[in-house]
């Protein structure tokens, strides 16, 4: 019988595309900095909510996003793609590379949702 690989996933990442697909929230500005934890949307979906320091202008809160993200779960900023709501703040970010591997670390850094 056949077992669903985003069984034991975060609820705000699946597996596929090439890696893991992640539902973001970013809220730029903030007086700090760092991943505060699970959101869900009205429609239901489950979002990691990110805050950051920098103000949402030129792209500057992407490239943070990015580089936060890539530190924090030791991987190459290169691996990161926003796939959806460059200019918002609901974002889907792909996360290419070994699947299992990346959502070990984000499970490591967030827990389950």
């Amino acid at each position: 019988m056949p077992t669903d690989p985003n069984a034991s996933l975060p609820a705000q990442a699946c597996a596929g595309g090439g890696g893991v697909m992640l539902a973001l929230r970013v809220q730029p500005g903030a007086r700090r900095e760092g991943i505060e934890g699970t959101v869900t949307d009205a429609d239901g979906t489950a979002r990691l909510k990110i805050a950051l320091t920098v103000a949402a202008e030129g792209g500057k809160a992407n490239a943070r996003l990015i580089a936060l993200l890539a530190k924090r779960w030791k991987l190459p900023k290169s691996a990161f793609t926003l796939t959806q709501g460059t200019k918002a703040r609901r974002k889907t970010m792909l996360i290419a590379g070994e699947a299992a591997s990346i959502l070990a670390a984000i499970a490591a850094d967030c827990g389950p949702a």
